[in-house]
């Protein structure tokens, strides 16, 4: 046990150096090699990956990554430099993302083969423009649609998916030039209350932290900076070596179902959130131990019209009613800063802007004098997943040949969403982009490859993933930050922390099926964890801990009708909780996956008896009883406003952050936190 401790900490040891170890040192790098010959130089060993027995300049380690990208370019063919612009969905075997669960075979690394072709738009349902493939076969996919651009959507253990990764650089490595392949995914370390494809993948074998919000709610930039590096060690172990994450965009309005993935509503704060989330995940500057980041949605998608979200027709409008388009900017300008590899625009259009109503995917305006010209970005533009064929706003008249066109010209370097790169390449081989358009995009996606250290080594180690990937150390990290991210708001003649020898009846999720009421679903038994006494029933119990956790329809189920906020609306018997609060001293912890509003049980008429209330931003249970019994004090603070009613709701301005909304707004307002001393 304890050689497996010593191992363990030698290989986090060695994870954290290597990001910050400089490029082209000189120093012989590791060779990760599965099928081409090693070259021997003046002492010196490099991979043939053409396989031309001699040492091609992209082959040289020595050289700089900009000297390698331009020599890889010019060996690239037309059709690999158009594949290697798109990114698509992979799959493993028996994985059915964006499929029917066809098969009820575990997933295995092996590849899935299949191609999948979606014939009517995943979000909107309507039939598509164009067929168009979510995902190809993977052995097709790298060796005809020359693909080195991925998405992993599989939950699975860390061990398979290392032994995946290995199996696709190794299908890479054999084919053609050798070029490898950088696998991304969307979130893998948060609890979340809406785990889905495209937003997260919920919680994983990887350390589980608090939700964005939580840890932007820990008011503590240390702990950020330490969760990104944890999570970048865990990421990089399995061969993930590209994020979809994290959201600079604001949560100034309350009703976007895309909220939970924020860090909040203040664009300043959240700045700094992106900052230690990009120097976690990247070091300061990429290197062989980094995960590139993807900052997303520029410029900025949390002010849609309404709440609705631009996935759907109805939801494709952003609005700047309080003139705010440039306060949503603040958080990218530090991500810029901090040197995030990608930035993803949104699918949305702005309405009311001086700018064109056109998808930013399409909007040159935005993308290219804006975001590259003016704010200097001069990393890897990655579009969102299918601008051309299922979010095209602005530019559904246009042919897919035209939408492609008005996007590279825009300045889109990766295309997400298709496998099949037949429509691009029928875009350029007609002259109606410029070839330079192409090559540029190539030239800033083979530097990011360069600088992650791929060509050298492209390998993991699948034993110490499986021993590195939630370790105790990384977990108890994760620990602490969850008590952190747990916020007090109201305590009530001092109720918190309770009393040795309580009686308390804790019931978790008061979301009750069919509206009847359920027995507790945790902790009857209190196993010497605390000073208090669980009882089964609220009758028994001197004081009852009610964990809300409201429920709204999942982003990918909208509809287009008006969206709401009070708990009665977002699967929460009312009548239930107002039940128990009437009948006994009641703390109320509620789950803010969005800025709930809950006067329909607090404050309520004189006959409640509601004394404290919490907020949780995906947690553990563990966590809030830590707080409520005092093992732990609250430190948390809101990283939002939340609303003091319905009407309040649909009376703010989309994109002005709760603080700003005026007197009358809020019920609790935004940094706002109590804390406690600890009762000895």
């Amino acid at each position: 046990m304890i050689i497996k401790s010593l191992i363990l900490a030698v290989f986090i040891c060695l994870t954290q150096q290597v990001s910050s170890q400089p490029k082209s040192s000189g120093k012989q790098p590791v060779l990760g090699v599965r099928s081409v010959k090693i070259l021997e130089m003046s002492g010196l060993k490099f991979k043939d990956l053409n396989r031309n027995g001699q040492l091609d300049k992209y082959e040289d380690w020595r050289l700089s990554a900009q000297e390698r990208s331009r020599d890889l370019l010019t060996k690239m063919s037309l059709e690999q430099k158009v594949g290697f612009m798109l990114i698509s969905t992979t799959r493993m075997k028996n994985d059915q993302s964006f499929g029917p669960a066809a098969s009820r075979e575990p997933i295995t690394s092996d590849f899935n083969e299949e191609d999948l072709v979606a014939s009517q738009n995943m979000f909107t349902r309507k039939p598509l423009p164009a067929p168009i493939m979510n995902a190809a076969g993977t052995t097709k996919a790298v060796t005809q649609y020359h693909l080195r651009h991925f998405i992993l959507r599989a939950n699975v253990s860390a061990r398979t998916t290392a032994e995946w990764a290995n199996k696709l650089q190794a299908l890479c490595e054999g084919d053609g030039l050798g070029i490898p392949a950088i696998v991304a995914s969307n979130p893998r370390n948060h609890i979340t209350a809406a785990a889905a494809i495209g937003t997260s993948v919920g919680q994983t074998v990887f350390s589980a932290w608090p939700g964005e919000l939580g840890l932007s709610a820990m008011r503590d930039l240390k702990l950020v900076r330490e969760f990104a590096d944890i999570a970048r060690q865990e990421w990089a172990a399995v061969g993930l070596r590209k994020g979809y994450m994290y959201m600079a965009d604001l949560a100034t309005e309350p009703r976007w179902q895309r909220i939970e993935g924020t860090f909040g509503e203040n664009a300043q704060w959240a700045g700094q959130m992106i900052t230690e989330i990009v120097y976690g995940f990247q070091g300061t500057t990429l290197g062989p131990g980094s995960v590139a980041m993807t900052t997303k949605h520029f410029p900025g998608g949390g002010s849609g019209q309404g709440g609705q979200d631009p996935h759907f027709d109805w939801g494709k409008k952003e609005v700047f009613p309080g003139g705010k388009f440039a306060n949503n900017l603040i958080p990218f300008k530090a991500a810029i800063k901090a040197g995030t590899s990608a930035i993803m625009p949104y699918y949305s259009l702005p309405a009311d802007t001086k700018y064109e109503p056109i998808a930013y995917a399409y909007n040159r305006a935005v993308i290219h004098d804006l975001l590259r010209t003016e704010l200097g970005f001069s990393g890897i533009i990655n579009s969102d997943t299918g601008p051309i064929e299922m979010m095209p706003w602005g530019a559904e008249n246009l042919s897919i040949q035209e939408r492609y066109k008005r996007t590279l010209e825009a300045g889109v370097n990766l295309y997400s969403g298709t496998a099949d790169p037949a429509n691009l390449l029928a875009t350029v081989k007609s002259g109606m982009v410029d070839t330079k358009l192409i090559d540029d995009s190539v030239l800033r996606l083979l530097m990011e490859k360069f600088n992650l250290g791929l060509f050298e080594n492209p390998y993991v180690d699948e034993d110490a993933a499986e021993r590195l990937v939630g370790n105790a150390q990384f977990r108890a990290r994760a620990d602490l930050a969850h008590r952190k991210s747990i916020v007090l708001l109201r305590n009530e003649a001092e109720m918190l922390p309770l009393k040795p020898k309580t009686k308390v009846y804790f019931d978790v999720n008061a979301a009750k099926a069919g509206g009847t009421a359920t027995q507790a679903t945790s902790y009857t038994i209190n196993d010497g964890k605390y000073p208090i006494t669980f009882v089964a029933t609220p009758d028994e119990a001197d004081v009852i801990v009610l964990w809300l956790k409201p429920s709204a329809k999942s982003l990918f189920a909208s509809d287009g009708s008006p969206i709401y906020l009070s708990l009665s609306k977002n699967s929460i018997d009312v009548a239930y909780v107002n039940s128990l609060t009437a009948k006994k001293p009641t703390i109320l912890a509620i789950n803010y996956s969005n800025p709930w509003v809950i006067d329909e049980i607090y404050p309520k008429a004189t006959n409640t008896t509601a004394k404290g209330v919490l907020a949780t931003f995906g947690t553990t249970p563990d966590a809030l009883l830590d707080i409520v019994t005092g093992k732990f004090s609250p430190t948390g603070k809101m990283p939002f406003t939340t609303p003091i009613s319905e009407a309040a709701v649909q009376q703010q301005k989309e994109d002005v952050p709760g603080y700003e909304e005026g007197a009358g707004y809020a019920l609790f307002h935004y940094e706002e936190g109590l804390t406690f001393k600890i009762r000895k």
